[in-house]
């Protein structure tokens, strides 16, 4: 995300995220999607590539 854009949740226990939409704050909180299992999210991205390094 570029510096000064998006918006920081902050959870009662402390934990802090970070998010560069709406759509993606309503997916996790809102809907509570699991992140690592749609494409819109970095993660499958990373799980790919990660995959292929192990080939």
């Amino acid at each position: 995300m570029p510096k000064g854009t998006g918006k920081m949740f902050v959870k009662v226990s402390g934990q802090i995220m970070y998010f560069c939409s709406n759509k993606c704050e309503k997916n996790l909180l809102k809907l509570e999607r699991i992140p690592r299992e749609h494409k819109w999210t970095s993660a499958p991205k990373i799980k790919k590539e990660a995959a292929k390094k192990n080939e």
